[in-house]
């Protein structure tokens, strides 16, 4: 059994990925770093496979980015040891950094100085020698809630939507949707009597929304609020929804759980 911290890198750029491994090494000799991983994919599979206790993650990165990384890891933990130590690293010092210094998170700027990775060291033997219960994981969403960027202007909201169904154009109005749910380049337009697909993608439709009715509980999924019946806890801790009209669940990504809090 491996009693000793263990750390992964996810690092698209092979030099840089070294160097932040041999300077961990020199300021943490006791860190063992059990994996370096060149896109998002590698590094959520390996976290799951390998839960370390710190993953130092890209920002950038090709096939998920760090932060989608990160959220995918939140929905997948299996547990039941606890959600690793996430340290981002971004060569941009844009909003993000604004973000975590809010959020009270961590973050390490590129390239990588000795001085600052020394305070990031300290400040994760502080937080794994004072864990608390669940690892860190509501830290982390907030985290993440903080780097959810403003929506830019806001187009002007639909009333109706256009779908296709075979051969014909479905007019959808937009208080009989009941949710939302992304598929490949399309989005599926769900109503308690069909679905439809439209040519977008949930990005492009969420400004369209009114925020009040409309909320997005997975990166993949934007519900109807009013359609909302219950929402529902599992043994694993995993939320659902239930809606009206539908005998299909709606599932709750860990970062939109705080949406259905007991008032």
């Amino acid at each position: 059994m491996n009693d000793k911290t263990t750390a992964l890198i996810a690092e698209d750029e092979p030099i840089l990925a070294a160097t932040l491994a041999a300077t961990l090494n020199r300021l943490w000799p006791a860190l063992d770093i059990v994996a370096t991983c060149g896109h998002g994919q590698a590094a959520l599979e390996r976290a799951l496979a390998l839960q370390p206790d710190v993953l130092f993650l890209d920002i950038k990165m090709p096939g998920k980015t760090g932060l989608e990384a990160a959220e995918e890891l939140a929905e997948q933990w299996p547990g039941p040891k606890p959600f690793p130590q996430i340290v981002f690293v971004t060569a941009y010092d844009d909003y993000a950094v604004q973000a975590f210094d809010n959020a009270a998170a961590d973050y390490v700027l590129k390239p990588v100085s000795d001085e600052r990775l020394g305070r990031t060291v300290q400040r994760l033997q502080q937080r794994l020698g004072a864990r608390p219960a669940g690892g860190g994981m509501d830290a982390l969403l907030e985290q993440l809630r903080a780097l959810v960027p403003a929506p830019a202007a806001r187009p002007e909201r639909l009333s109706l939507i256009r779908a296709a169904v075979g051969n014909q154009v479905r007019m959808i109005p937009i208080a009989d949707v009941l949710y939302f749910e992304a598929l490949d380049k399309y989005v599926n337009v769900v109503t308690a009597d069909g679905e439809a697909l439209i040519r977008t993608s949930l990005k492009e439709l969420l400004p369209q929304l009114d925020d009040s009715q409309f909320w997005q509980v997975h990166r993949g999924t934007i519900v109807n609020s009013a359609a909302v019946l219950a929402a529902q806890r599992d043994e694993l801790g995993k939320l659902t929804l239930q809606l009206r009209g539908r005998a299909d669940k709606v599932r709750v990504s860990p970062l939109y759980a705080h949406l259905f809090r007991q008032m």
